[in-house]
């Protein structure tokens, strides 16, 4: 079956433009132009992915990704302003799984379509199948699942790349580029989508977040995992 993919952009040439590329790929696409109708299309029929603009008419990108991340882990790529940081951190803060900033390349944007998909289905970068375990923490690589004290524990493709990555890695200190390169496989881009990751998954697996125990900070570096069960 064909990948479907939910685009939403108020302006119908960059729709245009990104679903002809998306369809050349072989996806199915369908474009919607704001942030109502976006919702009531992806909760009726949840899309593989969504391609979301960050400012939109009605409900703007940031409320879309935000209260389809309440009821579906549906991977987004969100679309923003060129050089606003701050929309891309409180895009990814929200549950984005990526960014492209405008103008792009629609080739660029249909790329990282396939690496989120990719990382979706199960292909990420940690690889393989297998159980990760740290004492109440469990991942499950071939499942794509992740329990923390026996309850489901909700991630992103990419948050779910990043901390199996850093489980596989125990004890071993790695910059915000290294994990650019490894976990997104991207050789340069914005550091801050580390940072924002790492902050979210602290928020759903440390006790307390601002105090993190299994993934520190390393200063001056970037991140480690700490194993709390003390095993390797």
């Amino acid at each position: 079956m064909k990948t479907r993919i939910l685009v939403v952009d108020d302006d119908p040439t960059v729709s245009e433009v990104v679903a002809r590329y998306l369809e050349r790929d072989g996806h199915e696409v369908e474009c919607v132009g704001d942030g109502v109708e976006a919702l009531r299309r992806a909760l009726a029929h949840p899309p593989d992915l969504m391609v979301l603009d960050l400012m939109l008419p009605k409900i703007d990108g940031l409320q879309v990704c935000r209260k389809l991340r309440e009821r579906w882990p549906v991977p987004v790529i969100m679309l923003t302003a060129l050089g606003e940081e701050i929309d891309r951190v409180v895009g990814l803060e929200t549950g984005a799984d990526d960014y492209v900033t405008k103008p792009f390349s629609p080739r660029e944007l249909a790329l990282r379509v396939q690496s989120v998909l990719r990382r979706a289905r199960g292909a990420s970068v940690t690889g393989g199948t297998g159980v990760l375990r740290d004492g109440d923490l469990v991942v499950d690589v071939g499942a794509h699942e992740v329990r923390l004290r026996g309850g489901e524990v909700m991630l992103t493709a990419r948050e779910f790349d990043l901390l199996a990555y850093l489980m596989r890695n125990p004890r071993q200190a790695f910059s915000r580029s290294a994990l650019l390169d490894q976990v997104w496989g991207w050789s340069f881009g914005d550091s801050s989508t580390v940072t924002v990751h790492v902050r979210r998954l602290r928020e759903k697996i440390e006790p307390d977040p601002t105090e993190p125990r299994r993934i520190v900070t390393v200063w001056g570096v970037g991140y480690r995992y700490e194993p709390l069960d003390g095993g390797s």
